[in-house]
């Protein structure tokens, strides 16, 4: 993978300075990142994969020299007002989502435990197709 000079986002340094003192098997790294490609309510865990365009990933990528990490992918939906996508990533929620975010972050703590105790393939038969509604908060 080409290095760009600049990355939007700097994430994977931090990764790999991690992962480097720490020296854990690429299998036991689990990146939390949003994605805007899932609704708010959702979240997604995965194996592997690209990064989809998202810069935080695509940062990390480069600087593991793998896409072999797990990751829990946190639904941000798409902007609604034709603000350009930096602007909406870089900006608080919308308020009629910040109760539904908060209750989906309070999951993801839990998907992430069940990671580490459980492995990816529990996490993930648990909760990729839990979808959390604002109605059910």
């Amino acid at each position: 993978m080409s290095c760009p000079q600049t990355f939007m986002n700097r994430s994977g340094l931090a990764v790999k300075h991690l992962v480097e003192y720490y020296k854990p098997e690429v299998t036991n790294i689990m990146v939390v990142h949003d994605d805007i490609d899932l609704d708010v309510g959702r979240i997604k865990i995965s194996r592997g994969g690209g990064a989809a365009g998202h810069h935080g990933v695509e940062s990390v990528i480069h600087h593991l020299g793998t896409e072999g990490f797990n990751r829990v992918r946190i639904g941000i939906g798409r902007p609604r007002y034709g603000e350009p996508i930096k602007d909406f990533v870089l900006n608080p929620p919308y308020d009629d989502q910040k109760r539904t975010i908060k209750e989906v972050l309070h999951v993801v703590t839990e998907a992430i435990e069940s990671f580490v105790f459980e492995g990816v393939e529990s996490a993930m038969n648990k909760f990729n197709f839990l979808t959390i509604r604002e109605e059910d908060i």
